[in-house]
């Protein structure tokens, strides 16, 4: 029996963003379309199936301890930016500024979307959710650079919409103009946390 439900949204994909180095740092180059394989995005500084854990994972193993990876991708929607650009009074604020791969639209409260939905895209390549992507103050210092005495209140005023952290369950192309469609998991709260 499926587990899964289809939700009732489409979702467009806006723009891809891919580097192949990661000392470029943060900021992505914008491109036409992403090769998704089971380590993420072919050529992508984050491709892999394994990570070294870092400051994320403390609670959890010693900073640099092999875990899965996660965080194969990093997605932000369109609405969600537009409500950081605002909390923060600037007029807008851009993907790659937050190291995102995938910018997205239509798909309301994106960064709130439950742990292992499965986002399936036109070729077939399906993303898992993981986690939120918290925000950090790495995106903070770019936006700074580009608009003085406004970046630092990033990290408190993009909690709950810097976007989402996703694995590869199907291989596929992800490309601008894709739709996305939603498949989330039964909700239940864990009385116990």
């Amino acid at each position: 029996m499926a587990i899964l439900n289809k939700l009732g949204i489409t979702g467009r994909v806006k723009a891809c963003f891919s580097s192949p180095k990661r000392e470029s740092g943060l900021e992505k180059p914008e491109c036409d379309r992403l090769v998704i394989t089971f380590d993420g995005i072919e050529g992508d500084c984050h491709a892999s199936r394994n990570r070294l854990s870092d400051s994320r994972m403390l609670n959890q193993y010693k900073r640099g301890t092999p875990a899965a990876n996660s965080r194969q991708l990093s997605l932000v929607s369109v609405e969600e930016l537009a409500d950081i650009a605002k909390a923060l009074d600037i007029p807008a604020l851009k993907p790659e500024w937050v190291g995102a791969n995938l910018l997205v639209s239509d798909i309301p409260d994106l960064t709130l979307l439950p742990p292992s939905t499965r986002l399936m895209f036109s070729s077939g390549a399906t993303l898992i959710v993981d986690l939120e992507n918290a925000p950090c103050r790495y995106p903070a210092d770019i936006i700074e650079q580009h608009h003085p005495g406004h970046g630092l209140a990033f990290p408190k005023l993009a909690k709950h919409k810097r976007g989402v952290v996703v694995r590869v369950e199907r291989e596929g192309v992800i490309a601008r103009g894709d739709e996305i469609v939603l498949f989330i998991p039964p909700q239940r709260i864990y009385s116990h946390s």
